[in-house]
């Protein structure tokens, strides 16, 4: 019987956000793939669950395939292939692999590349959901996302398919702020309505920094959220 390829959200970086069926997963598999940006860096999916693995000692593996921080489809392309291979050798052996994904496996996540791949070679996959960066930066900030009937957009690239909705929404989300340099400052003061604006970076790490505004500095875990008050 083959094993089944398991997503599993481990929320935006506070272990305590961690949902009970993930733990139960995490406590249970034999295999945790735990994709790293670079062969130096350890998988920030994997500190935040490492407390619940430390548990079990020696009765699961570690599997960290790199997922490079890069744009050159090629390249992602051949890593996402060779992550299929580790992990199909692993299910093939009729082992479950559960695969950590910061937030939720099925927003922005690097699983559905790896899911789409196993799926094809014809094995089980499954997702368990994970509490949104987003939804965990408004709560670090002590604001509600949106109200009532009010239009919420997520951004992950500011570019012009956002500047031809932003005048329709109420609130958004800019995702990775950092990465989209003046565009995303351009982009808000062309809007003639009042703003609520504020930043939040590393957000449930010990080292969480929420800013007024739009976060300084180029923290790469960064995350905004804007409410238009109107003309």
């Amino acid at each position: 019987m083959s094993g089944r390829l398991i997503g599993v959200g481990v929320g935006p970086g506070d272990s305590e956000l961690l949902t009970l069926k993930a733990v139960r997963i995490l406590k249970s598999v034999p295999v945790v793939c735990a994709p790293r940006s670079s062969s130096e860096r350890e998988s920030i999916a994997l500190s935040i669950v490492r407390e619940v693995l430390d548990e079990r000692k020696d009765e699961y593996r570690v599997i960290d395939p790199v997922f490079p921080m890069t744009d050159d489809r090629d390249e992602l392309e051949r890593h996402w292939d060779e992550a299929a291979d580790l992990v199909s050798a692993e299910l093939g052996a009729g082992r479950d692999v559960a695969f950590i994904t910061l937030g939720d496996p099925s927003i922005y996540s690097t699983f559905s590349y790896l899911q789409r791949r196993i799926t094809e070679r014809g094995f089980e996959t499954l997702m368990v959901p994970g509490v949104t960066s987003f939804t965990a930066c408004a709560a670090s900030a002590g604001t509600a996302l949106v109200e009532g009937d009010e239009i919420l957009v997520v951004v992950p690239r500011i570019d012009e398919r956002f500047e031809r909705i932003v005048e329709d929404v109420d609130a958004c989300v800019i995702m990775k702020t950092s990465r989209h340099g003046v565009k995303v400052r351009e982009v808000m003061d062309s809007d003639p309505r009042s703003k609520d604006v504020v930043s939040v970076a590393n957000c449930g790490m010990d080292d969480e920094v929420i800013e007024r505004g739009f976060i300084s500095g180029g923290r790469y875990l960064a995350t905004t959220l804007v409410r238009f008050r109107g003309q």
